[in-house]
């Protein structure tokens, strides 16, 4: 379909319809009379040759395109939005800008407060907004991407667009100070035996998923969103969780568990910053990217890779 005969205002319009259901309060939302709105619902009406808004009883209720329509017009307004606000030069020390990043409580705990902190140092006007990447980030990740300034997440999750390196860990095991059915070290009858607690978006732990291809199941007790109240619900527990070891590191004494390295080589985290292809060149981005990676290699070049030192596999895991 060409473009050349539409009319972006329609998309601040079908925007405000499919949301507000309501032709004066969508007039009013972008600052159209009733009678204006009244003639962009009819011209979008004819376009999609939809109804798009169908009355039911007192109220305006959406067709099955108008509910397929609501977010990717959304999507469609803020990719725009972002488009025209790009600018040919950005002046950190000057310029006010609020750039969203998609993020782990993981990744904003290790890396995006030493962000936040350069950030301010350097850029005052410059705003950061953390938000946790929904759960299906790896169903239409351009779409997601397209309307974020980026995402923080390893490698082995998506693929296929542009990345910036930040700052690698390793992975341990959080084990009750009280537990003594484990020792000094686990073993993988210790994986298999205990109960778990789990972060419960799977994908985010590669290093988990190799369990399965040692022959080990765990058994999960109690799964959360977010790996920071990891240490609380393994404390006083048989239970055991996986978590980051800069994360380790950091929460130490919060909650009186044991840090404790694997028993089998598990893959090590490589954190990454993964942007849209739309952002490539955009001189607000590429001065947030560099910064990104300035902070990940002084994180790198600070501090070790994990809390604990590395031991031997266990042997059922060789």
């Amino acid at each position: 379909m060409s473009m050349s005969g539409l009319d972006l205002n329609l998309v601040l319009a079908l925007r405000a319809l499919l949301e507000e259901r309501n032709v004066t309060r969508a007039g009013r939302r972008i600052g159209l009379s009733q009678p204006a709105m009244s003639a962009a619902l009819a011209r979008l009406r004819r376009h999609y040759d939809d109804e798009l808004l169908s009355r039911v009883g007192g109220q305006y209720e959406l067709t099955a395109l108008g509910r397929a329509l609501l977010d990717r017009t959304a999507t469609a307004c803020d990719l725009l939005e972002r488009v025209f606000s790009s600018r040919a030069d950005f002046m950190p020390g000057s310029e006010e800008r609020e750039f969203t990043l998609l993020a782990s409580d993981y990744a904003v705990a290790v890396f995006g407060a030493e962000l936040a902190r350069t950030v301010h140092a350097e850029a005052p006007g410059v705003r950061l907004r953390f938000q946790r990447p929904p759960t299906a980030v790896t169903e239409d990740t351009a779409t997601l991407l397209s309307t974020v300034d980026g995402l923080l997440m390893p490698h082995g999750v998506i693929s296929g667009f542009p990345t910036v390196e930040l700052f690698t860990d390793r992975w341990v095991f959080l084990v009750a100070e009280s537990n003594d059915e484990v020792g000094d070290r686990l073993t993988m009858a210790d994986l298999a035996r205990l109960p778990w607690v789990i972060y419960q978006r799977t994908y985010d732990a590669p290093a988990a998923r190799q369990l399965s291809m040692l022959g080990i199941e765990p058994r999960v007790e109690v799964s959360v969103d977010g790996f920071q109240v990891l240490p609380f619900l393994v404390a006083d527990t048989r239970r055991i969780a996986l978590v980051q070891g800069r994360l380790a590191e950091r929460l130490r004494g919060v909650a009186a568990v044991r840090v404790l390295t694997p028993p089998y080589a598990a893959v090590p985290v490589q954190e990454a910053l993964w942007w849209h292809p739309v952002h490539t060149h955009d001189a607000a981005h590429i001065w947030l990217r560099d910064t990104a990676a300035r902070v990940g290699a002084e994180l790198t070049a600070s501090t070790p890779s994990g809390a604990v030192a590395p031991a031997e596999p266990d042997e059922a895991a060789r």
